[in-house]
């Protein structure tokens, strides 16, 4: 696309040079790496395995990339310091992809330490990683719940986000003031993404989508949040990657517009379809999948939840030329037909989905 307006520019990254996927055996890592893996680039993926849900269903996504030959695991926790710089001493990369984290909104109220070993003891042993072996582009996962309290729709990524509603969220926005700090003081290119419900094949157990179908076809209620009086931009998990791969090489250039950090290598995008949807559409669209009728267990909200979510993604279309292709339809048909495989145990340890 023309760049004349972009204020981003490609700068000398050494395709032949192996990419670093942090929580590669996550849902967003494992696509980020089978897309790389298949247009020929070599990568490196860590994750510590943790136990947050099934460490089995996380072996599954790796066994689908562990018989490529430039793919390379090590298991390893982002918060070993010692490790880290080890890592980042014996490896010449040019590009960090960071995705590990301690992930859901509602396990922060009942487990807070893990979050801050993983979201901020880890992030910063990955900041000063890429600080001391020079990599080129940082690239890490922030969250559309740094938006927290906000109720100006769509979410832009200039509205004010210092009223987290979770610690996820609080560790989140610390993210990426981290990754700000290191990109001004040592001009270290930073660039978060704030993904926005990402869902589709091989997404966590812990999800909604994955936790609605197990529960439709097994016969039991459904827990429906806020009355079912809910709304998620849905992200469908090909277009999230999409959208990463966009940013990978793309250097942020200073912000001439950003007058206290004009020297600073630095940007925030939202990473959504800009089409925020019901949960009880969600349902709707199961059960006809399904072929079931849902039983519906309608509860109060829950701390820390949020009412709707809604991306503004035009910056993302002006400096990439990113739009979402894949509709909420086509999205569940396809993690359907991936879950009824699943579930009939027809996609299972070392087969290839």
């Amino acid at each position: 696309m023309a760049m004349e307006d972009n204020k981003t520019e490609i700068k000398s990254i050494d395709v032949s040079k192996p990419i670093l996927v942090t929580g590669v055996a996550g849902f967003i890592g494992f696509h980020l790496a089978a897309r790389l893996l298949g247009e020929g680039r070599e990568v490196i993926g860590m994750d510590n395995l943790n136990p947050y849900y099934d460490v089995s269903f996380k072996q599954s996504r790796l066994s689908q990339l562990q018989h490529q030959r430039r793919f390379h695991f090590l298991q390893m926790d982002i918060s070993d310091r010692s490790l880290m710089e080890r890592f980042f001493r014996d490896h010449d990369i040019d590009v960090v992809v960071h995705l590990a984290a301690q992930a859901g909104v509602r396990y922060s109220l009942s487990h807070p330490h893990v979050y801050v070993d993983s979201n901020l003891v880890g992030f910063m042993n990955v900041l000063e990683g890429c600080r001391h072996s020079g990599i080129k582009h940082l690239v890490y996962a922030s969250s559309s719940s740094v938006y927290g309290a906000n109720r100006t729709m769509p979410f832009s990524v200039s509205d004010r986000t210092d009223r987290p509603i979770s610690l996820y969220a609080a560790t989140k926005k610390a993210n990426e003031l981290m990754a700000y700090s290191y990109a001004h003081l040592y001009r270290l290119p930073c660039t978060g993404i704030r993904f926005f419900t990402v869902y589709g094949p091989w997404g966590r157990p812990d999800m909604a989508l994955f936790l609605f179908a197990e529960a439709i076809l097994e016969e039991r209620p459904l827990s429906l949040f806020n009355g079912g009086e809910m709304e998620r931009d849905f992200t469908y998990i090909d277009d999230a990657v999409d959208a990463i791969v966009r940013i990978v090489e793309h250097i942020p250039n200073p912000d001439p517009t950003d007058k206290d950090g004009e020297e600073t290598p630095f940007r925030v995008y939202n990473v959504g379809s800009h089409s925020p949807v019901s949960i009880t559409k969600v349902v709707t669209i199961l059960e006809e999948l399904l072929g079931r009728k849902a039983t519906k267990n309608l509860l109060p909200m829950q701390p820390g939840d949020v009412p709707a979510t809604y991306a503004d993604i035009n910056p993302l279309w002006k400096d990439f030329g990113f739009k979402p292709k894949v509709s909420i339809e086509d999205g569940i048909a396809k993690f359907v037909e991936w879950y009824k495989e699943f579930r009939l145990g027809k996609i299972a340890v070392g087969d290839v989905a």
